[in-house]
């Protein structure tokens, strides 16, 4: 079983460790908060790009897939009505490099966002996650 304490700071700041790294949230001043650190929410979209991005480095990885760069871009439409949450999450997979096997890539995508990402498998219960893939500029369809 994953735990994490959070410990108040103040404000609206709280902290955390996880794995040994320290993470600081924070609120925007309008609401109360300083800015110190990130907000919750958008943590979410971090966790998610980075299960992810791990799912598919380690799977092109497998597939001797060669690639010089991978990023991973989520953006997430918030709800007007409380509890604000996300309902909508686009996620860009943007990969560089030569001769990069395209039905790889889009295998891996696929085999991630439905099989291996824990953190895509929850997000899918609350909200509609798409996608784009983009390999040296050119959008994949």
């Amino acid at each position: 079983m994953d735990s994490v304490d959070i410990k108040w700071n103040g404000k609206m700041s709280f902290s955390t460790e996880v794995d040994g790294h320290e993470i600081k949230m924070d609120a925007k001043p309008e609401v109360g908060g300083e800015g110190s650190g990130p907000r919750p929410k958008p943590l979410i979209l971090v966790a998610l790009g980075g299960c992810t991005g791990m799912d598919i480095a380690s799977m092109l990885t497998k597939m001797r897939v060669e690639f010089d760069t991978l990023n991973v871009k989520v953006d997430g439409d918030l709800t007007e009505d409380h509890p604000k949450h996300y309902n909508q999450i686009m996620i860009t997979y943007e990969l560089t490099g030569k001769d990069i096997n395209i039905e790889k890539v889009k295998k891996a995508v696929s085999m991630s966002e439905g099989k291996y990402c824990g953190v895509s498998h929850m997000l899918k219960q609350v909200a509609k996650i798409s996608n784009t893939i983009i390999i040296n500029g050119d959008v994949i369809e």
